[in-house]
């Protein structure tokens, strides 16, 4: 009951941020002969705003067909994560470019025309801005990058470029339907270790409330300097680097139409799976 009135007061809010703002922006933009005399660009529009594809719990039910395409997403943003059709690896998308990290351990750069079935990306401008000196952990920068926050109720783009002492990721194989859920897919998962590497942190800080429709705190995934390794964070040192933080206040999500998304009952309890799933 609790994960249903979230799911209802975060829809409502949805509905109604876009509603206001399309109101806002036709009044705008238009005089009182009717014409357009504000023409917004864009990315503009899209500037400290989130643009997310899917909902978390449809991936770990297993709804892993692509629908919106790398171009189409490249559009909304030039930094972010996700998947690919049929759960095929991990995305990063960095400075404009998208990357696919397959359960070979190998980076590809992909063609526009690959599908993603879960994406959230933003154009990243750097708000918040602060290095570090000394080797932390995981558990230690987690905390440290929190601090930095203004305010625990917004969401927050997070790219943290440095020399890692240690670094462990993952990836997944592409699926075949009928589908298993996430949480059986990441049991057999490529799991790959670094030592001594320079690379980039990509991810999402999000709060609590978003349960359900993404990842409540961290969801990072990784990209060495050269693109040649990376994936999804499972664990990290670092000795040095520069964070970088993106306050995003829009989010704009926009949901599969696919025949597998909408004939898949979302309502089941799945927190216990996206932590095992995630971690």
């Amino acid at each position: 009951m609790k994960k249903i009135s979230i799911y209802f007061l975060v829809l409502v809010t949805i509905i109604s941020f876009l509603t206001a703002g399309c109101i806002s922006e036709q009044t705008e933009n238009m005089n009182s002969a009717g014409d357009n005399v504000n023409e917004v660009s864009t990315s503009e529009t899209q500037i400290d705003t989130i643009y997310q594809f899917s909902v978390i719990d449809a991936l770990l039910e297993g709804v892993y067909d692509g629908e919106i395409s790398c171009e189409e997403l490249k559009v909304k943003g030039d930094f972010g994560l996700g998947t690919f059709d049929d759960l095929d690896g991990e995305m990063l998308e960095l400075d404009g470019v998208i990357y696919q990290v397959k359960a070979d351990g190998n980076v590809y750069k992909v063609d526009d025309t690959e599908t993603s079935p879960f994406a959230a990306v933003t154009f990243f401008e750097t708000d918040i801005k602060d290095s570090i000196n000394t080797e932390m952990s995981n558990q230690e920068l987690a905390p440290y990058i929190e601090e930095l926050l203004p305010s625990k109720n917004l969401m927050y783009a997070v790219k943290v470029t440095g020399n890692f002492t240690y670094m462990k990721t993952r990836s997944v194989a592409a699926q075949e339907e009928p589908y298993p859920r996430l949480v059986n897919v990441t049991k057999d998962q490529s799991v790959f270790e670094f030592n001594d590497t320079e690379g980039t942190i990509v991810g999402y800080w999000m709060p609590e409330y978003v349960d359900g429709i993404n990842v409540p705190g961290y969801h990072l995934h990784f990209i060495t300097a050269d693109r040649t390794a990376g994936g999804h964070i499972l664990d990290y040192s670092i000795s040095s680097g520069v964070i970088e933080i993106d306050s995003c206040d829009g989010f704009y999500l926009e949901l599969p139409e696919n025949e597998n998304y909408l004939s898949t009952g979302l309502s089941v309890d799945t927190e216990g799976e996206l932590e095992e799933a995630e971690n």
